[in-house]
């Protein structure tokens, strides 16, 4: 809690019991004799009696009086019987224990015991001893409570408080000219700093104040590029939010986004460059959502905030109906889908109808992304629809007239790292609505509607609810923070001690820790090379998306040659990726790129912390450079890749349906759909199929919408069959070869595609079947 004393000791009422599950035993070897030790026992006693040591030994466990004084030295219950077994298998398997235990023993065994008042109470000093040796953070919780005090993080930063801070709030939603008016101010000041969520972002501020004759640097994870010739850093910098330095002085600070201080992973970041930027005035632009927590927090830090607030530049319309099939389309059209295969989907039928379409989705690399949209927004290019996810909610500027939901529900990851179906929030849905008409663009205003009819009201609702308010900042363990961890616990893994750090680490109410799964994914994947601790870190902080699996195997592979202190070569690397690389014939091929991008980057982030092992980055941006344009090459042809991989994958697809047809709707169901389109199996049905259990899948849900029972009732077979039929995206051949397929699976006539009661019935069918 906030009011407790920040000197947190041990047994005061401040501080919380640790989570002792995440203590792991240091194991100690039994003493194998041969020692002095063992015939000083021995010769003043005699030798132990195994049996009677045993006997006395569980007496000792089984006493209420042992187990109040283990409590009273931090052992609870758990610690107590682990530290317990530990001991008694120490004691039976050593052929020779120290010659004060063995005294003891020897004593409390024999009749001796009786005339000396020995008792196996007297045990418990070595006992305490052993479980310390075993649990070393017993002797040191002070210090590691101490440690991990996450409260009060305005005093980590020294420099920032030693000055008094002006705090601008350019509060307002998209497409409001709130950042606008922070760049002004940074390009009229003589020296700033910028801060933003994404590399694209950055670069367009770097080329922005070049352009406008300030000399301005760029730097992100992967990246250093000076504005001068000869390498002198300039007065202006544009940054990735993680890249910015809190011991530069600045003029003028921009960050951007801010309302991102909540997000579950990153939201750390903002809290650092908020709290601990060196600069006169801190310009910080987002959603009105953040005001409240930003004046709270600056309020600790004796800053006061000027809020401006900013209306929308242009109007945008919700439409009265929904677009219902892509014959409808129109020039400016950017339809917004939440998966890969859905974007795969749409553009493979938009282009069925003789048009041309853009694509742009997250995993795509940065130039790719802006070649599109450059495609998309050119006046005199043929191509007019953008098909795309939620990466175009910021970082490029798009001429939309029209942004049409594809979907309203989106697959996200809650805190505990699970996979979760639910519709999109008010704020991703106003961020992304309000790409359509952008001012400056061709289209002077915006709309934006829905694919299908039954989406439209929910998201009109969706869009009038209130933003809730943002209530708490990201925090994160610092590397200096960890080490003075690991000096405490030598034998402890980086996974385990991130662990004991978090479960010991105390925050303000205004403050979170955030989630460090990706971070102990990375820990317990290279925990088996030798690395020392700084370096380990630093591999664990590496910006990758863990389910790229090509990506996670070439992290291990460099941390285990950085280990052998082996440099990492341009040579290397092109034998490990099989350089040169060919433009991708399907979706696979392009996936295995995009990943050998990441790689790259990878290599790159790398080469900035650690310069002698990772010496070639200028050979690597060079060719990631052409890989970009291979990409770029694939992503133009997207709908010829998929015509490809679905020509080779037809018989995968077709099982899949078959299988998981009688969708239930439920979370599970729509997830199980989802992770068997890989992207080699992109049939056009399977996908309108996943899309369909998603969407039932949000309509069961006990939503805020409060859907009715009837509602329900109209997502059977029948209606996703003529939905389907209607769309073009089932034909009656294929609806006739998958009833074959059911029946023959089925074999009982009963799982056509009939009525509702068919439906409930297979629906049964198939939960049986997993069972």
């Amino acid at each position: 809690s906030s009011s407790s004393s920040s000197s947190s000791s041990g047994g005061g009422g401040a501080s919380r019991a640790p989570d002792t599950s995440l203590f792991v035993p240091v194991p100690l070897k039994p003493g194998l004799g041969g020692a002095a030790e063992e015939d000083v026992g021995a010769e003043l006693t005699r030798p132990l009696d195994k049996g009677e040591v045993l006997k006395n030994l569980n007496k000792f466990y089984k006493r209420k009086e042992i187990q109040r004084l283990g409590a009273e030295n931090g052992l609870d219950a758990r610690l107590f019987h682990q530290a317990f077994i530990s001991f008694r298998k120490y004691i039976m398997e050593s052929s020779s224990v120290s010659a004060d235990l063995h005294i003891i023993l020897n004593d409390i065994c024999c009749d001796a015991g009786k005339y000396l008042e020995c008792h196996v109470d007297d045990l418990f000093p070595f006992f305490l001893r052993h479980a310390k040796q075993i649990f070393p953070m017993l002797d040191c919780m002070d210090d590691l409570r101490k440690i991990s005090d996450l409260r009060l993080p305005p005093n980590w930063y020294p420099d920032a408080r030693a000055i008094q801070r002006k705090i601008i709030f350019h509060a307002g939603p998209t497409n409001s000219g709130k950042t606008y008016h922070a760049i002004q101010r940074f390009l009229s000041a003589k020296s700033g700093i910028y801060c933003g969520p994404l590399k694209l972002l950055a670069h367009e501020i770097f080329q922005k104040s070049n352009d406008a004759n300030v000399p301005c640097d760029l730097v992100t994870g992967e990246e250093r590029v000076f504005a001068s010739e000869d390498a002198r850093q300039a007065l202006h910098v544009a940054c990735t939010i993680e890249m910015c330095s809190t011991n530069t002085p600045y003029e003028v600070a921009v960050i951007d986004e801010i309302q991102m201080i909540r997000d579950p992973a990153r939201g750390w970041a903002w809290t650092r460059a908020l709290l601990g930027l060196c600069a006169e005035e801190i310009h910080v632009c987002g959603e009105p959502a953040a005001i409240d927590l930003v004046t709270e927090l600056m309020y600790t830090t004796g800053e006061e905030v000027e809020v401006r607030n900013y209306k929308r530049l242009t109007p945008l319309t919700v439409l009265d109906y929904a677009l219902e099939s892509l014959d409808n389309l129109r020039p400016g059209d950017c339809i917004v889908c939440f998966s890969k295969n859905d974007i795969y989907s749409v553009s493979r039928q938009i282009e069925a109808r003789g048009l041309e379409c853009a694509v742009i989705y997250g995993s795509l690399p940065p130039g790719t992304k802006l070649e599109q949209a450059k495609k998309f927004n050119d006046p005199d290019d043929p191509c007019k629809i953008l098909v795309a996810t939620d990466a175009i909610g910021m970082g490029l500027n798009l001429c939309i007239r029209r942004i049409i939901f594809n979907s309203i529900v989106k697959p996200t990851v809650n805190e505990k790292g699970e996979k979760e179906i639910d519709s999109i929030t008010t704020s991703q849905a106003l961020q992304i609505a309000g790409r359509a008409g952008r001012f400056g663009s061709s289209f002077k205003q915006g709309e934006v509607t829905t694919m299908h009819r039954d989406d439209l009201v929910q998201l009109k609702e969706i869009l009038s609810e209130a933003v809730p308010p943002v209530k708490a900042a990201g925090l994160h363990p610092t590397p200096e923070q960890i080490e003075m961890f690991a000096y405490h616990l030598p034998d402890a893994t980086l996974s385990n001690l991130i662990d004991i750090f978090v479960s010991l680490s105390q925050v303000d109410g205004m403050y979170f820790v955030c989630n460090i799964d990706d971070f102990k994914f990375l820990a317990d994947m290279i925990q088996h090379i030798p690395l020392n601790l700084r370096s380990r870190y630093v591999f664990c902080t590496a910006p990758l998306n863990r389910k790229e699996p090509f990506v996670c195997t070439t992290l291990l592979k460099f941390a285990r040659q950085f280990s052998r202190n082996e440099p990492l070569t341009f040579d290397w690397l092109c034998r490990h990726i099989k350089w040169p690389l060919a433009a991708p014939k399907n979706i696979k091929e392009l996936v295995h790129l995009e990943a050998v991008h990441d790689v790259f980057d990878l290599y790159l982030w790398l080469s900035y912390r650690f310069m002698d092992m990772f010496p070639d980055a200028v050979l690597v941006r060079d060719i990631q450079k052409k890989l970009d344009d291979i990409i770029q090459i694939g992503v133009c042809n997207i709908t010829k890749l998929i015509r490809a991989s679905q020509s080779a994958a037809a018989p995968a697809s077709a099982e899949a349906v078959s299988e998981d047809f009688p969708l239930s709707g439920t979370k599970k169901d729509a997830k199980v759909i989802s992770d068997r389109h890989s992207a080699a199996s992109t049939e056009a049905l399977s996908i309108a199929v996943e899309a369909a259990g998603l969407r039932r899948a949000k309509n069961l849900r006990p939503s805020r919408f409060g859907t009715r029972q009837e509602d329900l009732k109209s997502y059977g077979r029948g209606s996703l069959a003529n939905r389907l039929l209607r769309e073009g995206l089932l034909t009656q051949e294929m609806l006739r070869q998958l009833e074959s397929e059911w029946q023959d699976q089925h074999r009982n006539g009963r799982s056509g595609f009939g009525s509702k009661r068919d439906d409930q019935h297979s629906s049964k069918e198939t939960r049986k079947k997993r069972k």
